[in-house]
């Protein structure tokens, strides 16, 4: 009977899936909101199925006008839509469902799964031409945005205040063979509107005010990542069932358990890693500081470090926090990091105290809203620790007592003398004043004596009879009860006031030392002044003595760097502690669970790029580094270490890869050069100084020999020269020898020295007849204009003609070269001027130095080089002199005449 059941079943799966590989298989571009690409990739998608040899038709696609959209479409095979009447005479076109039957493709492209069809149509809805094209076999791509999904359609709706009217059932999704998430962020899809690429500008504008702000943006986001992650994890379900894997891999909860200085807070924790273990979540422990918790015992301190300390062993992720209501905060971060369940104990005191004030626990669950709590019990088993109800703090101090105790009487004393026994209205208020000062300087406990005193000696001093506890009008008995409960008030919100100014002030002593660390850290350059730093900064706000060990050159363990003040020595047995932490990257020594036996707790410095250094701390009082706050201060100026070491590593980094791509491009560069530019004209004179040694050369083949000689001589003579210079230049051996000159006898000269080169070639030289006289050495002005027109003749037509223009402007005159070339690339016009740089995919000779040089030469003379490319095509190189004042008077003196 089993075999024959079993037998059954297999032949139905069979059958099932023959029919799941009969029927076409359904892809969604799916997508947060319109505009994100869904289409677009939808149709690039589809021209890669046609690549690869499938027949693909396009049903309908909705393009909105985008261009590049279009454009997806040249070459798909478009399927004729069928027209249908809505809204009265409007015609519509939508879907011909019988076309694409008889058509037949293998993979159907049908845009918008939610449109709802128009009146006539033979499905209300288009996701219902898609069931049918699939149970037909046709394999179908379409889009759908998160906000048409039918669940979610509320959800949406609460966000955006857009209700969505064509949906898609739920199941559509969930049977889709493929899912393909499009996401963009919120910012690109703004800008994507904006730019007109999703709508037309009004449309635009109107979308950007309502259902694409960008809140909705990212809320219709998070839903679609969630849904995809949806799909996503039933997809590893089935492979789990399918595989028979019977551990759980749940994903997506978060746990917070609420940690107090309670010892049975130790058994909360257990507690909740149990919980954790079956849901398989990241969790989280944290602990309030209140401003009651900062003037707790040193006991309960300690008790809050070990319960933290367990659970960061445990694993999870240990944070403090700080706040005037613990409740309060603990929620408030819980929905900051997403959290999905927060733990809570059990309540171990007497009812009569939740009466006067809410309970954690009470406190915690009126405000988690949609956050799930567990309450755990903190016993754990073990036999019930002694838990004492929250009785008030009474200080054991005698003094504060005392002053209590006189304040009554001194208040009497002060109110009898000033306002007799009939100043019932200003006697109750010297007394609140008593109250108010005694809850200042001594706190809690001593003000409620004050109180209770103050009410007894108002009824003896002052009530009829007088000197008696006996009240004769009952009516008396309200004020007592309004005065007793009126300081109570007063002496409460005091003391509130007070704990809060102490907590503010501890918070902002830590931000100043965290600051005035992160600005001097911030100008430090290398590693022993961040010790420096730190050692000193540790000391003046924690009271530790440093050790800073950063790691040797090859990493494997690491040394002490700062031995000055504030920093103790690490011998060997610390230095096994520290060793450890550098390998394994978690906290040891003082305090910890490995190697405590230290006399200091090292710390691991972690950066952005891994571990950096390790940081001992050390005080003379141990307990100290157990307190949270401690704790949590160390963390904060860890990190801040961590970071400048980090900050440093990579300066020194920069410098080094500076300095190698430099020498890289200065060794690249005279390889070149020493490969063409040196050994060309070498190879030119020795096969002509070779062949004129055979007998059988001819004058004229002589001649001509000779010339090659001398040209390639001249050539090799100014790349040597060149090097020469930008050597000096860079050398700063350059000297300049300014002599008041004509500019027109430099560009003459100038001229001359390049006659040969400019032989057969046009050159225009306009001088303006106004040019004065300027300071300049005509040497090196001389070889800028060289340089120039050398340049200028390497890269323009043989026919091309040359400019020389000078002109007078203020504050001096301005020489520009121009020519008739391909110009400047764009980008190009400051590169142009570095040493050993030539235009790329130009195949001209020459090292690169010759404007490098030029340059030098007039920033040497106080002037600016730069160059400009002509409207008509070609490059004009501007160089700029100043004046050295007014030129001299060269006119001849005159000669008396005799008379």
């Amino acid at each position: 009977m089993t075999e024959r059941r079993t037998e059954t079943d297999s032949t139905l799966a069979r059958e099932e899936q023959r029919a799941r590989d009969r029927r076409g298989k359904l892809t969604i571009f799916f997508g947060a909101a319109p505009g994100v690409g869904k289409t677009y990739a939808m149709l690039e998608s589809a021209r890669a199925e046609r690549e690869s040899g499938r027949d693909v038709v396009v049903g309908v696609v909705e393009t909105h006008g985008r261009y590049d959209t279009g454009a997806l479409l040249l070459g798909l095979e478009l399927l004729p839509r069928r027209g249908a009447s809505a809204r009265g005479a409007a015609t519509v076109e939508e879907l011909d469902l019988d076309a694409a039957l008889a058509r037949k493709p293998a993979l159907l492209l049908v845009d918008e799964l939610a449109h709802s069809n128009a009146a006539g149509a033979r499905h209300a809805k288009r996701h219902q031409d898609v069931a049918e094209l699939l149970d037909a076999g046709i394999d179908v791509f379409t889009s759908l945005n998160v906000q048409h999904i039918e669940t979610l359609s509320d959800v949406v709706a609460q966000v955006t205040h857009v209700i969505v009217h064509e949906t898609v059932p739920d199941a559509v999704v969930d049977s889709a063979d493929e899912v393909r998430l499009i996401d963009l962020p919120p910012d690109e899809l703004i800008e994507r509107l904006k730019d007109g690429k999703v709508y037309l500008p009004d449309q635009a504008r109107r979308a950007i005010d309502h259902f694409f702000r960008k809140g909705n943006l990212i809320a219709l986001r998070e839903l679609a990542l969630r849904r995809t992650a949806e799909r996503v994890d039933a997809q590893m379900q089935d492979y789990r069932e399918t595989h028979g894997i019977a551990s759980t891999w749940s994903v997506g909860e978060r746990l917070l358990v609420c940690v107090s200085p309670s010892p049975l807070s130790a058994h909360l924790i257990r507690g909740a890693r149990r919980v954790v273990g079956t849901l398989h979540a990241d969790w989280l422990a944290v602990y309030v500081e209140t401003p009651a918790s900062l003037r707790s015992s040193a006991a309960d301190r300690a008790q809050a470090a070990e319960n933290m300390r367990l659970a960061e062993q445990l694993g999870a992720e240990t944070v403090i926090l700080s706040g005037s209501n613990a409740a309060a905060e603990t929620i408030r971060y819980a929905r900051s990091r997403n959290v999905t369940k927060v733990v809570v104990g059990k309540p171990t005191h007497s009812q009569f105290w939740d009466r006067l004030r809410p309970s954690f626990l009470d406190q915690v669950v009126r405000a988690s809203g949609d956050i799930e709590v567990y309450v755990l019990s903190g016993q754990d088993g073990a036999p019930r620790a002694a838990r004492v109800a929250p009785a008030l703090r009474i200080p054991a101090s005698s003094v504060a007592f005392l002053a209590a105790a006189s304040s009554a009487p001194l208040a009497t004393a002060v109110s009898w003398s000033a306002f007799g026994p009939k100043g019932l209205a200003d006697a109750v208020m010297v007394y609140l004043l008593g109250i108010v000062l005694v809850s200042l300087r001594f706190g809690y406990g001593p003000s409620v004596l004050a109180a209770a005193l103050s009410v007894l000696c108002f009824d003896f001093f002052f009530i009829p009879p007088l000197f008696t506890f006996a009240v004769r009008d009952m009516s008396h008995v309200a004020t007592f009860a309004v005065m007793f409960l009126v300081a109570l008030v007063i002496s409460g919100l005091t003391q509130r006031v007070r704990a809060q100014a102490e907590a503010a002030g501890q918070r902002e002593q830590r931000t100043a030392s965290l600051y005035a660390l992160s600005r001097e850290l911030a100008a430090s350059k290398q590693v022993e002044d961040i010790a420096r730093i730190a050692a000193r900064h540790l000391f003046d706000a924690l009271g530790v003595e440093t050790a800073l060990l950063v790691p040797s050159a090859d990493r494997r363990e690491v040394t002490a760097t700062h031995t000055g003040r504030h920093a103790f020595t690490v011998d060997a047995p610390e230095q096994r502690a520290a060793d450890w932490v550098w390998d394994h990257e978690r906290a040891a020594g003082f305090g910890t669970d490995t190697l405590p036996s230290a006399r200091a707790m090292y710390l691991p410095l972690l950066a952005s790029r891994g571990k950096v250094a390790v940081l001992g701390v050390r005080s003379d009082a141990p307990a100290r580094l157990l307190t949270p706050e401690t704790r949590q201060h160390l963390s904060a100026f860890a990190n801040q270490i961590a970071s400048a070491i980090e900050r440093t590593e990579l300066a020194g980094e920069a410098q080094w890869a500076q300095v190698q791509m430099e020498t890289e491009q200065m060794r690249s560069s005279l390889l070149s050069s020493v490969s063409h530019d040196l050994r060309t004209p070498l190879a030119v004179m020795t096969g002509a100084a070779s062949t004129l040694l055979e007998d059988t050369v001819d004058a004229a083949t002589r001649h001509e020999l000779s010339e090659s000689i001398l040209q390639e001589a001249q050539r090799l003579n100014r790349l040597v020269r060149n090097l020469l210079d930008m050597t000096r230049l860079q050398a700063g051996a350059l000297r300049v020898k300014k002599e008041w000159q004509p500019l027109e006898e430099v560009v003459g000269s100038a001229l001359n020295r390049m006659e040969e080169a400019l032989a057969g070639r046009s050159i225009k030289v306009e001088l303006a007849a106004d040019l004065p006289l300027v300071a300049l050495d005509a040497v090196l002005i001389e070889l800028v204009l060289v340089n120039l027109l050398e340049n200028a003749l390497k890269y323009m037509p043989a026919v091309s003609p040359l400019e020389i223009r000078a002109h007078a402007r203020p504050g001096g005159v301005e020489v520009v070269v121009a020519d008739h070339g391909p110009g400047i690339p764009a980008g190009e016009e400051q590169r142009i001027f570095d040493k050993f740089y030539r235009v790329n995919g130009v195949p001209v000779g020459g090292v690169g130095l010759g404007l490098a040089i030029c340059r030098g030469i007039v920033m040497a003379h106080g002037g600016q080089l730069f160059v400009e490319n002509r409207p008509g095509g070609g490059a004009e190189f501007h160089f700029q002199l100043p004046s050295e004042g007014p030129p001299p008077d060269l006119a001849p003196p005159e000669v008396p005449l005799d008379s």
